[in-house]
């Protein structure tokens, strides 16, 4: 099984070399990742200049560019073969609820689905105990089972793991994305020539949280899995406006 591994944090990660050493035994591996932390970059595509590849020490390929530009660059230029799997972390925080529009580590995934490659993106909730290893076995737990039992349908997963040791996960459930209060205000201050700037605030507390979300699912020690969709349209509001229209 061949698989493509990026991320959102830089190809130096922790989340990421975990992910490649416990994949590495399961699978043939390739990382393609960013050259330094792209957190929050979405779905952005470099258009305005050109990309370099290059090889670390490790193995490792990183790109000067965005998530979604190291899978792209994989998949459509670099590989020879296309990837059974793209897989994106582990990621260093959570990405539920409203994170998964702004989340590099989701578009990466999202970027090989659009590619016709099934994808994951795997986040570690909260990292302050450094679990990467348990968000690894369930990723090598998921992709062996997908290696045995292939889905026949086009997946984008997104993967959240509780900051906590492998034994104590006490399963998987299947999870709707939750909802956040808005964001905190941005924090003003001041550089050192004076001039005002301001710094983005945290991402709001979870307001809809309850049973069935993946907010939910990771507080109860579950691993959250919730499968995406790409497509943005509000359909019912289409027959609305259409009278709107008129």
């Amino acid at each position: 099984m061949r698989i493509l591994l990026s991320n959102d944090d830089g190809y130096f990660a922790p989340g990421l070399a975990c992910l490649a050493e416990a994949l590495a035994s399961v699978a043939d591996i390739t990382v393609v990742a960013p050259e330094r932390d792209r957190s929050g970059s979405s779905n952005s595509l470099t258009l305005d200049r050109p990309l370099s590849l290059r090889c670390s020490h490790n193995g490792f390929y990183y790109v000067n560019g965005t998530p979604t530009d190291c899978v792209h660059l994989a998949v459509t230029g670099m590989l020879d073969v296309l990837p059974d799997m793209v897989i994106s972390g582990i990621n260093n925080g959570a990405n539920m609820g409203d994170d998964t529009i702004y989340s590099g580590t989701v578009a990466a995934a999202t970027e090989g689905f659009l590619l016709g490659v099934p994808s994951l993106a795997v986040s570690l909730v909260d990292v302050s105990k450094g679990h990467y290893a348990s968000a690894a076995r369930v990723v090598v737990d998921i992709v062996n089972r997908f290696e045995k039992n292939k889905l026949n349908i086009p997946i984008l997963l997104n993967i959240n793991v509780p900051d906590i040791e492998y034994e104590q996960i006490e399963g998987i459930h299947v999870t709707r994305l939750g909802r956040r209060h808005k964001a905190e205000p941005v924090i003003k201050s001041s550089n050192p020539r004076g001039d005002t700037v301001y710094w983005v605030g945290a991402a709001g507390a979870a307001q809809d949280a309850g049973e069935g979300t993946d907010f939910y699912a990771v507080q109860c020690n579950h691993v959250s899995i919730t499968p995406l969709q790409i497509d943005l349209t509000r359909f019912d509001q289409m027959e609305f406006l259409s009278q709107w229209l008129k």
